[in-house]
């Protein structure tokens, strides 16, 4: 399956790559993530727990970080592995470019492959559970960039 999109992020190129590189705010983006250690140069270990369709599943996989150009693109690629639920694989070209005005452009082009019992629930499920995952991602990498993450703020 493939995904393309790109969104209009309201900070800096270098505020947003940062973001893109720190592992405690790619664990809160990614819908279901349990844990994720590591650096951008080592790679990361992550723990995601998602429901697709009748089969929930916790996969465990490694994610990496290639093709980096610092402050304008990488390439993120991940592969875990769910049990008898199958596996899932997949990797991200992503690129950032200035917006006109102000703000960050983030375009991301994901490609993915999934295989055991999920791959049996049928590609438009399959592909609609992923594009809702990546939806959900950039959603919530937004509001945490732009300042909806509360947490974060100092009151």
């Amino acid at each position: 399956m493939e995904m393309h999109a790109s969104r209009i992020i309201g900070a800096d190129r270098m505020t947003v790559w940062a973001a893109l590189n720190d592992a405690e705010t790619l664990k809160a983006c990614i819908p279901g993530c349990e844990s994720l250690t590591g650096s951008p140069e080592e790679g990361f270990a992550a723990t995601v727990t998602q429901k697709v369709g009748p089969v929930k599943a916790t996969f465990r996989g490694e994610v990496s970080l290639s093709d980096i150009v610092a402050g304008e693109s990488y390439t993120i690629a991940g592969e875990g592995k769910g049990g008898v639920a199958g596996f899932a694989k997949g990797a991200a070209q992503v690129h950032l470019s200035d917006a006109e005005g102000g703000g960050t452009v983030l375009t991301y082009d994901v490609s993915a492959k999934v295989g055991g019992k999920i791959a049996q629930l049928g590609s438009r499920l399959v592909d609609s559970f992923a594009q809702k995952m990546a939806d959900q991602f950039f959603e919530r990498f937004q509001t945490r960039l732009e300042g909806g993450n509360q947490d974060a703020q100092v009151h």
